[in-house]
């Protein structure tokens, strides 16, 4: 999870340390970002919109935000090893895909390269209104049903061979995320957030144990939680933080009807989204859904280790879609 237009983020798993392991942040350069440094980067590369008004707006898991003029807004890499990368990979990406999404995204629109005063390389997108949904959920659901399946549909097309796979196996087989998910049960149950630990076990099992995706990798959005999907007026008006744009299975990204819809509306969303939402694929979206609820109700209780804090309005929407799994399991 990265760090959304709004504050926002959670612990990666894995990344190359071993399963299990929550990689935390490497540099902070929280002091040095300002608005003067972000003015002279933009006077020296962007010098055309080094007058626009900036604005603080966010400080999120991997990135700085900043709202530059009324269009445009500033991402600047502030923390994790992976940071420089994935900004990287938005600006690569995302203006293809871009066209054919029918929900505003963060488009990028210019790259700074990295300088004396300030070593790493940052963007320039759109900027995208709205209030994120850990905060400001969804409500009418029924539009947001249908909203949120119009956007995975038309992401969801067969993506490009050399379409990165996912950080972390996010998109690939469930099974070989299973370290990750026991580490999260341990540290819910630890925690005593969990009523029923094995009821939770036994949604995952039952997802590891359904037929595996065979068609080909889709194009992922692959971290979206409450805090990147924005909403307006009761329904979902964007999608933020494109940082894990991969190839996979589209179960990861379904997944997030467990924890984005009220309560009575997710079969409405499976419906709409349409064919492709197998019994098989549905399984495996279980999976993906309980592991990702668990990681947020972790961050909602009280952060991760080599972060400040934790964010509490990530709580109530994983221990939603934890009650939502449980009752309906297999």
């Amino acid at each position: 999870m990265a760090d959304g237009q709004r504050p926002g983020g959670a612990p990666e798993i894995d990344g190359g340390k071993g399963p299990g392991t929550i990689v935390t942040a490497v540099t902070d350069t929280d002091d040095e970002v300002t608005a003067d440094l972000i003015t002279e980067l933009l006077r020296d590369q962007h010098p055309d919109l080094a007058d626009l008004p900036l604005t603080f707006g966010a400080r999120g898991w991997d990135n700085q935000l900043w709202r530059l003029g009324d269009d445009l807004a500033v991402r600047l890499p502030w923390a994790t090893e992976d940071a420089d990368e994935l900004l990287l990979k938005e600006h690569a990406l995302l203006p293809a895909i871009a066209p054919r999404l029918p929900l505003r995204i963060p488009v990028p629109q210019r790259l700074g390269q990295p300088s004396e005063r300030f070593p790493r390389p940052w963007i320039v997108t759109t900027w995208v209104p709205g209030e994120p949904a850990d905060r400001a959920p969804a409500t009418r659901g029924a539009e947001a049903a249908d909203t949120l399946a119009a956007f995975l549909s038309a992401l969801h097309r067969p993506a490009p061979a050399d379409t990165p796979a996912g950080r972390h196996r996010r998109g690939g087989p469930l099974a070989d995320s299973t370290e990750s998910f026991a580490f999260f049960l341990k540290e819910a149950t630890e925690r005593g957030l969990l009523p029923d630990p094995e009821a939770v076990r036994e949604v995952w099992d039952d997802a590891v144990a359904a037929p595996a995706w065979t068609g080909p990798a889709q194009w992922l959005h692959a971290d979206l939680h409450p805090a990147n999907l924005l909403t307006k007026d009761g329904d979902f008006c964007g999608v933020i933080d494109f940082g894990d744009l991969c190839a996979g299975d589209p179960a990861c990204d379904l997944a997030s009807s467990w924890m984005l819809l009220p309560d009575g509306f997710i079969d409405r969303f499976h419906r709409s989204y349409g064919p492709a939402a197998d019994a098989a694929t549905l399984r495996r979206a279980r999976g993906w859904a309980v592991s990702k609820a668990l990681a947020c109700l972790i961050i909602g209780d009280n952060g991760v280790h080599g972060r400040p804090g934790g964010k509490p309005t990530w709580g109530p929407p994983a221990k939603a879609a934890l009650r939502r799994l449980v009752a309906t399991r297999p």
